[in-house]
């Protein structure tokens, strides 16, 4: 039983190795941009639109709407990179279904890859929403003291959202792993259904967290009311 799809390694010459984790998340990416690209040639704006066009439309309304309820003004301007987390996350742990196919958010490095998008991602947000100056105000405030635990709070949930994504994909996995093992087939294929659900629910974890760590980037603090 592998523990990661880092173990499966397709092809290794000298310190270069092809394994099953970038396989199957440079495979999931063609499939995302190929899929897009065929959904979005030919969109309709009359009443008369394709099921595919109404599925991507009900899925881009309900990110929208999840952004917005997180604190962020104009969601259209982050839901590409919030709505690209939430659909690769979400996908990977749907084409667990497919035979030999292994979800790349099992492993720590694809966990620590999308930590480090959002840890670079919320600054750039924040930069371009409230200035240089302002963004970096935001470390001294309240006081200046508080510099270094802002600075360290930066740094560990980034930690913590990738341990937090690997934790639980992997913790799944083995689960599923070894009770094919121990018992019937039925029961795995049950606690396999689960493994889809915990896979959405750590999607939307993570896609929320995000917009939350970028929400509090870009929201300037309100003066306190002077006293009348």
């Amino acid at each position: 039983m592998r523990l990661s799809p880092d173990e499966l390694i397709f092809w290794q010459r000298g310190f270069v190795t092809l394994n099953a984790t970038i396989v199957f998340t440079w495979g999931l990416m063609l499939v995302m941009v190929v899929g897009s690209a065929l959904v979005t040639r030919k969109l309709q704006t009359g009443p008369t639109r394709s099921r595919w066009q109404n599925l991507l439309e009900i899925i881009v309304t309900g990110i929208e709407g999840q952004i917005e309820d997180v604190g962020l003004k104009d969601p259209k301007q982050y839901i590409a990179f919030l709505g690209t987390l939430f659909l690769f996350i979400a996908l990977s742990s749907l084409c667990t279904i497919l035979p030999g196919y292994e979800a790349p958010t099992g492993s720590l490095s694809t966990a620590v890859a999308l930590a480090l998008c959002v840890f670079v991602a919320t600054p750039i947000f924040g930069i371009r929403d409230r200035g240089l100056g302002g963004y970096l105000k935001s470390y001294l405030e309240p006081t200046f003291i508080m510099l270094p635990f802002n600075i360290i709070s930066e740094l560990s949930r980034t930690v913590a959202l990738a341990v937090r994504l690997f934790g639980n994909m992997m913790s799944g996995a083995m689960i599923v792993g070894i009770l094919l093992t121990i018992t019937p087939f039925l029961f795995p294929v049950l606690m396999t259904a689960l493994g889809l659900l915990t896979g959405m629910v750590q999607a939307y974890i993570f896609s929320v967290l995000a917009s939350v760590y970028i929400a509090a980037a870009t929201r300037s603090r309100k003066p306190s009311p002077r006293p009348t």
